[in-house]
């Protein structure tokens, strides 16, 4: 049976555009006598959330940032006794917003999805701060067009949702609908709809459960229970995969 046609393009905000700023996360890791690149750092993220999402580790809400910090330690080679240290340093260090790095061909990723004319929007579990963060790291379109000063003006996209706003976190699939909803899309056929995430556990199981269609994004195939879905190396597959 040939796969349905995607008629609209849903996108996590973490992991998928924004991770955390390099300059919050590298002082802790010198301090162990490390010297990961940026790239490392990224690698180190979806290490991180796939040794979330391993079945029989479901952190908490209020515990995740930190566990994924100590994972995320441990898979920069942090020596396992140090490992709640650095966690706890970065900790310390990221107290607020700290998602401000724009991952590498992100923009053009991006550019490319909506030159596909399809309808866009962002689905995250955060904090209340993704949109303004968005909008002002130029990946998603300001009002007005008012680009900030030395970035590209962003895309144009229908919602963000997120999470602490709306009052319910992926994976109830919930959070889905009102995305849905704020698209236009609420009685749209859901298995021509794509969400695109990083983490098993919140994104490939809240679309799932919502109908949707789940593309994770998983670079270095790290998935721990990779069966049953769709997984992306980078973000501009997206536009080979929707494309007419």
């Amino acid at each position: 049976m040939p796969t349905p046609q995607v008629t609209a393009v849903l996108l996590d905000a973490g992991g998928v555009m924004l991770f955390p700023a390099p300059e919050l996360l590298l002082p802790p890791l010198h301090a162990a006598g490390l010297e990961p690149t940026v790239a490392d750092l990224l690698r180190a993220h979806y290490q991180a959330m796939a040794d979330c999402d391993e079945p029989d580790r479901e952190p908490s809400r209020s515990q995740f940032w930190r566990i994924y910090l100590r994972d995320f330690a441990a898979a920069c080679g942090v020596p396992p006794p140090e490992v709640d240290t650095v966690a706890s340093d970065i900790v310390g260090l990221t107290d607020g917003f700290a998602w401000t790095h724009v991952g590498p061909g992100v923009t053009e990723a991006l550019a490319g999805i909506a030159a596909l004319g399809l309808p866009v929007g962002i689905v995250s579990n955060s904090t209340g701060e993704v949109e303004q963060a968005l909008r002002r790291l130029g990946v998603v379109a300001s009002p007005g067009d008012h680009a900030p000063a030395g970035l590209a003006p962003g895309i144009d996209v229908g919602v963000v949702i997120d999470s602490a706003v709306v009052g319910v976190a992926k994976p109830d699939p919930r959070i889905f609908a009102l995305a849905l909803e704020s698209l236009g899309l609420a009685d749209a056929d859901r298995a021509t709809i794509v969400h695109v995430g990083d983490s098993l556990r919140y994104d490939i199981t809240g679309a799932q459960a919502a109908g949707l269609r789940p593309l994770h994004l998983d670079p270095y195939g790290f998935c721990p229970a990779p069966d049953g879905h769709e997984h992306l190396r980078t973000l501009a597959d997206v536009v080979a995969l929707a494309s007419p």
